[in-house]
């Protein structure tokens, strides 16, 4: 009889023990939240607030001006303008060229370095990661520096083995490039080795049994199987590559090829910081941040459904494969 309170007693304390468990995440999610709402939630909405206006000037321009609300006039404006689409044309090609390039040289240093071909891993991985620690800015200006006739070691190289002297800022898209693969290939590269590293060693273990050599091994069973990791390099490159801004914008005081509007950003820039057209400058952000967001949308949604159907294929086989065994054991 008296444990006849117990039950009262446990079922009041059960509102009590899922507060206290939900109280944990909430306050080692707070900092993170603060920081996510304070650095990009109110810049983002700044950003959508300040396109929808446009400042205009009253008289002859010598009196002050006022902000007018111009509602998506600025997006128009900024969609009807050549050099924002020659922009976008313009990230376009440098994905086409940037992308497999990096993918590929990553995806092969990686396995380079997962196989027992690669003596001294730690030395390499350093050695191919350091590029990714120098800054960005600092990057560009060395390569300026490497890119530039009568001062560049590289020229005088090519010019003494070739007898020309290439015009290597002539042509600014194989030169940006070249930067943004020297800064992120080894850090891609990192990530593909880390997955690399992570895959069970008994599946890789049978394929050797199987008689499969280091090649096959490497295109038929390790790249398969961190195919979530060259999606996700994929996706953050494809997002890099739309906010590129650091190395055309130090190659544009050498390069007559990279003028002030060659990407989205430096649009952008230019109509902020040159021109004062705040509202413009705002709109081509928003519609810089709405295509990466849909082109991230897309190659998630690609990914999964990819992934699903290989799913239901591999399902669907193995049901094949034990229906004529569960036939011959019933029939025995």
């Amino acid at each position: 009889m008296a444990s006849l309170p117990l039950g009262p007693r446990s079922s009041a304390a059960r509102p009590v023990v899922r507060r206290g468990r939900y109280r944990a995440p909430a306050l080692l999610l707070a900092p993170f939240l603060l920081l996510f709402t304070a650095c990009t939630l109110v810049p983002v909405g700044y950003a959508v607030h300040l396109s929808l206006f446009a400042e205009r000037r009253s008289g002859l321009g010598f009196g002050g001006t006022r902000s007018v609300f111009t509602g998506l006039g600025n997006y128009t404006r900024a969609l009807h303008d050549p050099a924002f689409r020659a922009g976008f044309a313009t990230t376009a090609q440098y994905c086409l060229l940037y992308i497999p390039l990096m993918v590929a040289l990553a995806l092969a240093l990686a396995l380079l370095l997962d196989s027992a071909l690669a003596r001294a891993r730690r030395f390499f991985q350093l050695a191919l990661f350091l590029p990714h620690a120098v800054p960005g800015i600092i990057a560009a200006l060395v390569w300026m520096y490497l890119y530039t006739p009568g001062i560049s070691p590289v020229v005088d190289a090519l010019h003494a083995t070739t007898g020309s002297r290439p015009d290597l800022l002539g042509h600014p898209l194989p030169s940006v490039v070249n930067i943004a693969l020297w800064e992120w290939t080894g850090y891609n590269m990192v990530i593909f080795y880390a997955a690399l590293q992570a895959l069970p060693r008994e599946v890789l273990e049978a394929a050797v049994v199987d008689g499969a050599g280091a090649l096959r091994t490497a295109l038929g069973v390790k790249i398969p199987l961190i195919r979530s990791s060259l999606v996700m390099v994929g996706l953050f490159t494809i997002i890099g590559s739309l906010q590129l801004f650091t190395e055309p914008m130090i190659l544009h005081g050498s390069s007559s090829g990279v003028v002030s509007t060659w990407t989205p950003n430096m649009y952008a820039y230019t109509a902020a910081f040159e021109r004062g057209d705040y509202g413009l400058a705002a709109a081509a952000s928003v519609l810089l941040a709405l295509l990466a967001a849909v082109l991230s949308l897309v190659v998630t949604r690609a990914t999964r459904t990819r992934d699903a159907r290989t799913r239901d294929t591999r399902v669907r086989g193995r049901r094949a494969g034990a229906r004529p065994g569960t036939e011959n054991g019933a029939a025995a």
